[in-house]
C-alpha cells in the first residue's frame, strides 16, 4: 500500500472513530470535532506546525487523542520506526484527565472495535526534582527522630519508600523534599533505583503518550538545543494543547525568577542547620519584599515597586555567603549561591535583559528576567526540530487572526504553519445575552466606583445574584466590595483571594451567591450551570504598562500603531478568556455586562470588543436582561441564595 492509501485510510478511521464508534459510547457526533481531527492529522501526516483555535465544546481533547493515534498507527504502517506521541499541558488537571480517562476510553472503544489489539498507556512525566532518589531518602531518614516530628510530615516522608512521585506525598515539607528528591546528577550507582528503572520504563516503547508540562517541553528543548542529553524521548509528533500559555512558559524556561518560596526555603535551610543569626537577618531584611510577593498580584505593580527591597537581603545574601563558607550541608550551599546570584542580577542593570513582575502559581509576585530576543530562542531550540506540531486552545486567535501569537512564539516567518479556527457548537445566540448599556460609568468621573457598583447591583437584582465579577485590579475589586457591603445585598459576596480553591468550593456551595474576582480568574476557573448566569466585566482587560511592552513599543513608528498591533489584539484574546466563564455547556445560559465605557457602542473599542466574542444578541435595556432570565430559568433559580 503507498502512501497516499495510507492517508486516505488514516483518515477513514477518524471518520469511523467519530461518526461510529463514539456515539455508540452516547458522544454526540460533532461535525467540529470530526473536522478539527481531520485538519490535526493532516499537519502531522505532513509535518506541520498547525495552530488550532479550538472553541468551547469542541471537543479538542479527542480530537488530538484520535489523530494522534491514527498518526502512530500510520507510522508503523509506513515501516517507520514507532515513536511515542508527546502531549504537552500547563493543568496538571488536564494531565491526569488524559491519563486516566480519555485515553482509557478511547482505548476501550478502539479495542472493541478491532482497531488496535492493546491498550493505549500514557505515561506523565516530571522534572527530576519531582521523583524521590532512594539513597537520600534513606539517609534522610536516618537522621531523623520521626516520634519527634510532625506526623504528617513524617508520615509523607515514609511512604516516599512505596512510591516514586514526591508530589503524591501532599503533607512532605519543602525541606525534606529538597533533600530527598533526585539530584542534577543522578549517580547513586543502585541496580535497584527505581528513578532509573522509571526512565528504563518510560523508553521501553510501552507508552503510546507522554505527557508533560510546557516547562519540561522547553527544558528538553533547550538541552537538545545546545548539545545535551534529551529529558525526553523522540517523538512522533508533539501536541501543545493550553498553547496560550507557551509564551509565559517560554519567557520563565529562558530567563531567571525570584519567587517568595525561594527566600523562605533558603531561610528554613539555615535554620535547620542551626546558623540562626544568618537565617534571622535574612528573613528580616527579606521581610520587606515577601510581604510584596505574598499579596495577590496586582498588575499595577511594576518591577519598580519589588526592585527597591531586593538591595539589602541581596548585600546580606553576599555576606552570609562569605561567612558560611565550607560549613553548609551541599544541598543548602547550592540553594545559597543560587539565591545570591539570582539576586544580584536582579539588582544589577543589563541592557540585554527584561525584568518585569508576574503572577506566580500561588497567586502572589514573582520577579522575572527574560533576555529581549526571546522568540529566536524558542525558533532554535523548539521549532528547529524535525516533527510535526499541534497548538490548540480556545485563545490563539482573534477572530481568523493568529499573528500576535505567532509573533510571541516565534512562528511568524515560519513557512510549515498552518492554521484552523473551529467555532465552539454552543448556540450563543439562544443561550447568552450581550449588555452594554447606553451610558456606562466613566473611569474618569470622581464617582466612578459609586456609579459602578450601583451599575452592578441593578445586574445583580435582575438576575437574582448567580454572579462571576471580574475584574483587572485589586484595587477596583476592593473598591465595589466596600460599596456592595454597604448595600446590604441580599446575596452572599465572595472575593477570590490567595485561597482560591476554598472560596469557589465556597462559591459553588451557596447557589446565588456573587464571586468578585481578578488575576487567574480570567482563565482556568470552570462554574457550570446555573452557577454563574451573570458575568460582569467591569473594564476591557488591557494589560498594564510594564518592561516587556515598552521594548516591544519600540518596534513600532508610534503608539497607535502599537495600540493597534499589540495591546488591542492582547485584550481581545483575555477578553475571549474571561468571557470562556460564562458558558461551559451546551445547556448554560447568560447574561455578559460589559460596562467599560469604550466599548460602548460608537466607542473606540466597541468594534474590537465585539470581533473578541462569538455572534450574540445584545441590548442596553435592563428590562431586557430581566426578560432573559426570567424567560430561561427554572421556578427553583429564584429561590437561590436571596435572604
Amino acid at each position: 500500500m503507498n502512501t497516499n492509501d495510507n492517508r486516505k485510510k488514516s483518515h477513514q478511521m477518524i471518520d469511523h472513530i467519530f461518526q461510529d464508534l463514539l456515539p455508540v459510547q452516547g458522544m454526540a457526533e460533532r461535525p467540529e470535532q470530526i473536522t478539527l481531527s481531520h485538519l490535526m492529522l493532516d499537519a502531522m501526516l505532513d509535518g506541520s506546525i498547525a495552530l488550532c483555535d479550538a472553541g468551547t465544546g469542541i471537543g479538542k481533547t479527542y480530537a488530538y487523542l484520535a489523530a494522534g493515534t491514527v498518526f502512530r498507527h500510520t507510522c508503523v504502517t509506513d515501516g517507520k520506526s514507532f515513536r511515542p506521541v508527546l502531549i504537552s499541558t500547563s493543568s496538571i488537571a488536564l494531565q491526569n484527565a488524559v491519563q486516566t480517562e480519555y485515553l482509557p476510553a478511547l482505548s476501550a472503544v478502539l479495542i472493541q472495535a478491532g482497531m488496535i489489539n492493546e491498550h493505549l498507556c500514557a505515561v506523565i512525566r516530571k522534572g527530576k526534582s519531582h521523583y524521590v532518589c532512594d539513597v537520600r531518602l534513606e539517609r534522610r531518614l536516618g537522621q531523623l527522630d520521626l516520634n519527634r516530628k510532625n506526623w504528617k510530615a513524617g508520615k509523607a516522608l515514609l511512604s516516599l519508600r512505596d512510591q516514586l512521585d514526591i508530589d503524591a506525598a501532599v503533607h512532605l515539607s519543602g525541606y525534606d523534599r529538597d533533600r530527598v528528591c533526585v539530584p542534577h546528577a543522578c549517580d547513586c550507582g543502585r541496580e535497584d533505583c527505581r528513578y532509573r528503572a522509571f526512565l528504563e520504563d518510560c523508553d521501553s516503547g510501552e507508552f503510546a503518550f507522554h505527557i508533560c508540562n510546557h516547562n519540561l517541553l522547553l527544558a528538553d528543548a533547550i538541552h537538545r538545543g545546545t548539545g545535551r542529553s534529551p529529558i525526553l524521548p523522540d517523538a512522533c509528533a508533539v501536541i501543545i494543547d493550553e498553547a496560550h500559555k507557551l509564551p509565559d512558559a517560554a519567557r520563565q524556561m529562558f530567563g531567571t525568577t525570584l519567587e517568595a518560596g525561594d527566600i523562605h526555603s533558603l531561610i528554613r535551610s539555615l535554620r535547620r542547620e542551626k546558623f540562626l543569626l544568618a537565617a534571622e537577618s535574612l528573613a528580616e531584611l527579606s521581610a520587606p519584599l515577601l510581604r510584596m510577593m505574598n499579596e495577590p498580584f496586582d498588575t499595577e505593580r511594576s518591577f519598580q515597586l519589588f526592585s527597591r527591597f531586593l538591595i539589602a537581603p541581596a548585600r546580606n545574601l553576599h555576606i552570609v555567603q562569605k561567612q558560611l563558607h565550607g560549613l553548609l550541608s551541599a544541598p543548602t550551599d547550592r540553594q545559597l549561591r543560587k539565591l545570591t546570584s539570582t539576586m544580584e542580577l536582579f539588582t544589577k542593570e543589563n541592557d540585554e535583559l527584561v525584568f518585569y513582575a508576574m503572577e506566580d502559581r500561588r497567586g502572589g509576585a514573582m520577579l522575572c528576567a527574560v533576555a529581549s530576543d526571546m522568540t529566536s530562542q524558542l525558533r532554535s531550540t523548539l521549532w528547529n526540530q524535525e516533527r510535526p506540531a499541534i497548538l490548540t486552545s480556545g485563545t490563539l486567535a482573534v477572530g481568523r487572526d493568529f499573528r500576535r501569537f505567532k509573533e510571541e512564539t516565534g512562528l511568524l516567518a515560519d513557512g510549515r504553519v498552518t492554521e484552523s479556527v473551529s467555532a465552539s457548537p454552543f448556540d450563543y445566540k439562544a443561550n447568552c445575552l450581550l449588555y452594554l448599556p447606553l451610558h456606562p460609568p466613566e473611569q474618569a468621573d470622581s464617582g466612578y466606583f459609586d456609579e459602578l457598583a450601583a451599575e452592578i447591583a441593578a445586574l445583580l437584582d435582575a438576575c437574582w445574584g448567580h454572579a462571576l465579577v471580574l475584574f483587572t485590579s485589586y484595587a477596583a475589586m476592593s473598591a465595589i466590595k466596600e460599596r456592595l457591603a454597604e448595600m446590604k445585598l441580599p446575596w452572599t459576596v465572595f472575593t477570590l483571594g490567595r485561597n482560591a480553591v476554598h472560596t469557589t468550593q465556597q462559591f459553588k456551595a451557596e447557589p446565588g451567591s456573587v464571586l468578585l474576582a481578578t488575576g487567574a480568574a480570567w482563565e482556568g476557573f470552570d462554574f457550570p450551570g446555573d452557577c454563574i448566569s451573570l458575568l460582569v466585566i467591569p473594564r476591557l482587560p488591557f494589560s498594564r504598562p510594564d518592561a516587556l511592552k515598552e521594548k516591544k513599543r519600540a518596534e513600532y513608528p508610534d503608539l497607535r500603531s502599537f495600540i493597534r498591533a499589540v495591546a488591542v489584539p492582547e485584550m481581545q484574546i483575555k477578553l475571549k478568556q474571561g468571557f470562556g466563564r460564562a458558558i461551559r455547556t451546551e445547556t448554560d445560559t447568560c447574561v455578559v455586562a460589559i460596562l467599560d465605557e469604550r466599548s460602548a457602542p460608537g466607542q473606540r473599542h466597541h468594534d474590537a470588543m465585539l470581533a473578541a466574542l462569538p455572534e450574540l444578541l445584545q441590548t442596553s435595556n435592563l428590562e431586557d436582561v430581566v426578560e432573559f432570565i426570567c424567560h430561561l430559568k427554572g421556578p427553583d433559580y429564584f429561590k437561590e441564595g436571596a435572604s
